[in-house]
């Protein structure tokens, strides 16, 4: 399969993949809790991988296994308690298997021990962090619903197409040259006025939320999830490589695709708790 993908041009790549994906992704979560479930604990776990193999290429050792174990038991601890399977004060235990890094670290005998640590647990605060969030929005009532997670990367997809078609037809003044030089100011503005339509459009067939909470959770994609594309960006840019992965032909890597939702959504999760 992949084989026959490399034949392909680019744009019909992104294509095939972006079909797929949108599929697997909108089915993952309408389906079921567990479908759900699978899905991004498969996402957080790629991920962290992929951001520690990331940090190898500039002579970063972190703890591979330790790290990618730790932000799976992350993911699922939050949904474990999500379900009500597990007490919430066992999220203490997280603390502990945090600072075990540093004792770690002692008998790895790699050089740049601390700088090795700070990748370990950056990994798991930058992946499953982010991802273990999302789950909050699926259990806003208590129970399950897919509404908010499948709205939220309705807003993000509607942000990346409306700041490509904006940026590509009207784009003229940059962004942030120096991190993206692709980037327009007009691209932004094209990209947040579609998110912001689109969440008034959510609000009139999803429910689960107000018409003020779509609408503030489309104005803060449309700023936070630009900043975490820039962030995605300086990731790259320092460590010298054009993408984060090559799991998804013609998209890069898992980071490619969610680096929008990594910043976006403790924001998103802070806003819906507080309002």
């Amino acid at each position: 399969m992949s084989t026959k993908l490399s034949a392909l041009s680019n744009l019909q790549q992104r294509l095939i993949v972006g079909v797929l994906g949108a599929a697997l992704f909108i089915g993952g979560i309408i389906f079921s809790e567990w479908t759900f479930f699978i899905l991004f604990l498969g996402l957080t776990v790629l991920g962290t991988l992929e951001f520690y193999k990331l940090s190898e290429v500039a002579g970063i050792k972190p703890n591979k296994v330790y790290g990618t174990l730790l932000a799976a038991g992350v993911f699922i601890a939050v949904f474990l308690i999500d379900k009500e399977y597990m007490p919430a004060e066992l999220l203490y235990l997280i603390l502990p298997a945090l600072f075990l890094i540093f004792v770690l670290e002692l008998y790895r005998k790699e050089p740049q021990p601390f700088t090795n640590i700070s990748f370990t647990i950056l990994g798991v605060l930058y992946i499953a962090v982010p991802f273990s969030l999302l789950q909050l929005l699926g259990y806003l009532e208590g129970e399950y619903r897919w509404q908010p997670i499948l709205g939220l990367m309705l807003l993000i997809w509607s942000s990346d197409t409306g700041a490509y078609i904006a940026g590509k037809n009207f784009g003229r003044n940059k962004l942030f040259e120096r991190i993206s030089p692709g980037k327009t100011w007009e691209g932004w503005a094209g990209g947040a006025i579609l998110t912001v339509l689109v969440g008034w459009l959510l609000s009139m067939f999803f429910h689960d939320l107000e018409l003020y909470q779509w609408i503030g959770v489309a104005i803060i994609v449309s700023v936070f999830g630009v900043l975490g594309d820039l962030v995605e960006s300086l990731l790259k840019r320092s460590l010298g490589v054009k993408d984060s992965g090559t799991l998804l032909p013609g998209h890069g890597g898992i980071l490619d695709r969610f680096d929008s939702l990594i910043l976006a959504v403790p924001f998103i999760v802070a806003f819906l708790k507080t309002f």
